[in-house]
């Protein structure tokens, strides 16, 4: 049986325009529908997986015991209640929460890599779906459950050290920042991940980019307590925007503007999305598949 040469974008192209002709799935209902099926395979499939969670779980407590060890040295050498307008209790909290959206992210590149190298990206490319749509819904789906139980075991573990925090409608802020800040991780993970159009191996960039969300993304501290010349810098950046705002909204909700951030948010999400929308149509062109 010989081979024929395909060409995925004119494949893909001529599939979307008979799907928008032909199919009911085309409509916004129809859509919604789609990908709402998608969301709730994810999360019973990760439903599934206890195992999972109780290791991620163990993970996160060990993380925030030496963090707790670490601080109380931190604020017992400094001989202050406060460090920049943080307490110690506040710094906890802080760690808790953006160590808790941290450990909820899974890998992204590690999926388009394998998708790409075993050939898998030919066949979600011809779905009538859009494939950055099919991989941002079970994304946030698996996200969402993550970040859900790593709250359950971080309140827990917060509540054991220092009784019901006193957060007021920070709790509901970090719940409302942390949707735009799931959505731009998975577009900054999604553009490095696209990379493997290219060159295959995307892990090394999205090591890199992890350690940047771990600085100067405010995971290890808030950026108030970066250098003056840093924070500068960092205020220009897109990670700020997803471990810092949700975590800092949610201990400090009296003194924090939800709104500039939440247009900050919104600001980097069209960009980002627009970068994302470019790199994948480009890549789209380069790959081939080989059918009989």
């Amino acid at each position: 049986m010989s081979e024929d040469r395909l060409n995925l974008s004119e494949l893909v192209h001529s599939n979307r325009e008979r799907t928008a002709v032909l199919s009911p799935l085309s409509t916004v209902l129809g859509k919604l529908i789609k990908y709402g099926a998608i969301g709730r395979v994810t999360l019973r499939n990760h439903f599934a997986y206890v195992y999972d969670f109780l290791i991620r779980s163990i993970f996160l407590i060990i993380i925030m015991y030496i963090f707790v060890q670490l601080w109380r040295v931190t604020y017992q050498g400094e001989g202050s209640s406060l460090i920049e307008g943080y307490s110690y209790q506040q710094i906890i909290w802080y760690i808790l929460f953006a160590e808790a959206l941290t450990t909820a992210f899974p890998s992204l590149a590690t999926r388009i890599e394998e998708e790409v190298k075993n050939g898998d990206v030919g066949y979600k490319l011809t779905r009538p779906l859009s494939y950055i749509g099919y991989h941002y819904v079970g994304y946030i789906s698996e996200v969402a459950i993550r970040l859900f139980v790593n709250l359950c075991v971080g309140g827990l573990l917060g509540f054991v050290l220092f009784g019901w925090p006193s957060f007021g409608w920070g709790l509901l802020g970090f719940i409302l920042m942390s949707v735009g800040a799931i959505t731009i991780n998975f577009l900054l993970n999604m553009a490095l991940a696209l990379c493997a159009f290219w060159v295959e191996e995307t892990r090394g960039l999205e090591f890199v980019y992890h350690k940047l969300l771990f600085t100067i993304g405010g995971m290890l501290m808030p950026l108030e307590l970066f250098p003056q010349a840093l924070q500068s810098v960092c205020r220009w950046l897109p990670f700020q925007t997803v471990l810092y705002f949700p975590a800092r909204t949610a201990v400090r909700w009296a003194d924090t503007s939800i709104l500039p951030m939440l247009m900050i948010q919104g600001v980097w999400i069209v960009l980002l999305g627009v970068g994302v929308a470019l790199i994948y149509r480009h890549g789209v062109r380069k790959v081939n598949v080989n059918g009989g």
